[in-house]
């Protein structure tokens, strides 16, 4: 890698070799010395700029997650109808080959850390309300429209909308169901909560 040429820099670029060793170990395999070699660093220079290892894991944990929200925003944005935009988060949430995957798999490898770090713990209840509060938004949008006929409260359905994408997403990642086949049934499920029938 390049030399970065101030801290900023240096962090950014730990950050990212230090999420290419977790993508490639695992979360319990990346070592210190791999990061530092994802870094064409020494141990000793990763330890100057993050002298507590989990420090950088957690570095890495809220850019993954700034990035994934990103995404499903601008997903949602490029959408006009009501049922675009809720199709729209589902997909979004979908670990489909290319970043959606790799950013998906990082955040999976990543999660024991939010068990053992107060930090990572904040991040990730952030991480969950960012996502409920784009369903919600959307689910409410559609009601007031008349083109949702909600069956249940829209929070308690965008929090659900959200641990239902986790658990599918664990099943693509470990190759247990393909990335289509979980969009279909999110979206047949949306269906089902939203009152919308099947659209093209």
């Amino acid at each position: 890698m390049p030399r970065p040429r101030n801290q900023t820099a240096r962090r950014a670029q730990l950050v990212q070799a230090a999420a290419q060793a977790v993508l490639e170990r695992g979360v319990t395999n990346a070592r210190l010395r791999d990061i530092a070699a994802q870094a064409g660093l020494t141990p000793a220079s990763v330890l100057y700029y993050y002298p507590d290892i989990n420090d950088l894991l957690v570095a890495v944990f809220e850019q993954g997650t700034g990035t994934y929200v990103l995404r499903r925003q601008k997903a949602v944005e490029g959408c006009t109808t009501a049922w675009a935009k809720l199709a729209a988060c589902v997909t979004s949430g979908v670990p489909f080959p290319g970043e959606a995957e790799t950013t998906s798999r990082l955040l999976y490898e990543l999660l024991p850390v939010t068990f053992r770090s107060d930090e990572a713990a904040v991040l990730q209840k952030a991480f969950i309300t960012q996502q409920t509060a784009l369903y919600q938004q959307v689910l409410d949008g559609g009601r007031d429209a008349g083109d949702f006929r909600l069956l249940a409260p829209s929070d308690f359905l965008a929090r659900s909308f959200v641990a239902l994408e986790d658990g599918y997403g664990i099943d693509v990642l470990s190759g247990t169901a393909t990335a289509a086949e979980t969009e279909a049934r999110l979206l047949h499920h949306a269906r089902l909560m939203t009152g919308t029938p099947d659209v093209d």
